[in-house]
C-alpha cells in the first residue's frame, strides 16, 4: 500500500512538473513581442479560413462579365478579376485552402517524422543507418522538383482510378477534381516533407534514451513501447513542435509554388498560387491581381516563421536566459 501511494504521489509530482515547464515555456513566448504578433496574424487567417467565406459578401465564384477587371472600389476592396469575380473573397477562400493543405501537411508529416525518428533513435544500430540512409536520400533531391516530378507521375493513373470508380457507382465525389487536386498534393509535399521531423526527433531522442529515467524505466521491466511514447518522446517534442511552426510556412509556399505551376490546386477553386500565376499575365494593366495574394502569402510565411523563432527561444533550454 505504501508503495503504491509512492507511485501515485511521484506520478502526480512529474505531471505537475510537466504542466509547470509548459507553462513557463509559454510565459516566455508571450514576452517575444515578434511572436505575439505573429499569433495574432496567424490566428485571424485560422478565423477566415473558419469563417472568412461565410462572411464575404460576394460568392468566390460568382461572375459578373460587366464587372471584370474593376480596379479596388468601395464594392469590391480588392477589385474583380477578368472574369469579374470579387478578389477579396477569392483570398479569403484561398486562406481556407492553404490552411487546409498546411494542416493536414504537417500532421500527417509530423506522425511520419516521429514514427521514423523514435525508432532510429531509440534502437540505432543498423536500423538508426538504414533509416537515417532513407531519409538523407529523400533531403538530397530538391523539393520542389521530386514534387513535381511526383505530381505529374501520380495524377494520371489516380485520375484514371477516380473516372473507374465513377462508372462503377456513379458516385459523383469521384467526379471531384478538386478532390483529387487537395489529395495529390498533400501526398506530394507530405513526401517531401517528413524528413525534417524525423532528423529532429532522432538527435532529441539519442539524447533522452540515456536519461535515467529511461534508465529505471527498463529496469522495471516496461516494454518498449511504453518507455518509448510515454517517457521519451513527451520529453524530445519541443524542437518537433518548433518545426511544425517552420512547417506550416513552407507547407503554404510549397502548395502555392505547385498552384502556381498548374499542378496543385486547379481554377476555379481559389488557391494564392493559382491566383498568383492569373495575376501575373495581367500585371501591368491590373497589379492588384498579383499584389493581394501575393502579399497575403509573403505575410502569412513570415509569420510562421517568426512564430517558429520564438517557440524555439521558448522551448529551447539553452535559449534561456537568467
Amino acid at each position: 500500500m505504501t508503495q503504491i501511494s509512492h507511485n501515485s504521489l511521484s506520478e502526480t509530482a512529474q505531471e505537475e512538473k510537466a504542466i509547470g515547464i509548459w507553462k513557463d515555456s509559454f510565459d516566455r513566448l508571450l514576452k517575444n513581442k515578434m511572436a505575439v504578433v505573429s499569433m495574432v496574424v496567424v490566428s485571424i487567417m485560422f478565423f477566415f479560413a473558419i469563417f472568412g467565406p461565410y462572411l464575404t459578401p460576394y460568392d468566390f465564384l460568382a461572375q459578373n462579365l460587366e464587372l471584370r477587371s474593376q480596379a479596388p472600389s468601395a464594392q469590391h476592396w480588392l477589385g474583380t478579376d477578368y472574369l469579374g469575380r470579387d478578389v477579396l473573397s477569392r483570398v479569403i477562400y484561398g486562406a481556407r485552402t492553404a490552411t487546409l493543405v498546411s494542416l493536414l501537411v504537417v500532421l500527417i508529416s509530423s506522425v511520419i517524422g516521429v514514427l521514423v525518428g523514435s525508432i532510429s533513435g531509440y534502437f540505432g544500430g543498423k536500423l538508426d543507418f538504414f533509416l537515417m540512409w532513407f531519409t538523407d536520400l529523400n533531403m538530397a533531391f530538391p523539393n520542389l522538383v521530386l514534387g513535381v516530378v511526383m505530381a505529374v507521375s501520380l495524377r494520371p493513373p489516380v485520375s484514371r482510378w477516380m473516372e473507374s470508380m465513377f462508372l462503377k457507382t456513379q458516385n459523383p465525389v469521384f467526379r471531384q477534381s478538386s478532390l483529387l487536386d487537395l489529395a495529390l498534393v498533400v501526398i506530394v509535399i507530405v513526401a517531401v516533407a517528413w524528413s525534417p521531423y524525423a532528423r529532429v526527433l532522432r538527435s532529441q531522442v539519442m539524447a533522452v534514451r540515456n536519461y535515467n529515467y529511461v534508465t529505471a524505466a527498463r529496469a522495471l521491466g516496461l516494454s518498449t513501447f511504453t518507455i518509448v511514447t510515454k517517457y521519451i518522446i513527451p520529453n524530445a517534442i519541443g524542437p518537433v513542435i518548433v518545426q511544425m511552426s517552420a512547417g506550416m510556412g513552407s507547407a503554404m509556399l510549397t502548395e502555392s509554388a505547385f498552384s502556381f505551376l498548374g499542378i496543385g490546386i486547379n481554377p476555379p477553386i481559389p488557391s494564392w498560387g493559382n491566383m498568383i500565376n492569373e495575376g501575373l499575365r495581367q500585371w501591368t494593366s491590373a497589379p492588384y491581381l498579383l499584389a493581394a495574394p501575393a502579399v497575403v502569402l509573403g505575410l502569412m510565411t513570415v509569420s510562421f516563421s517568426f512564430l517558429g523563432d520564438g517557440l524555439n527561444d521558448a522551448l529551447n533550454p539553452k535559449q534561456w536566459k537568467g
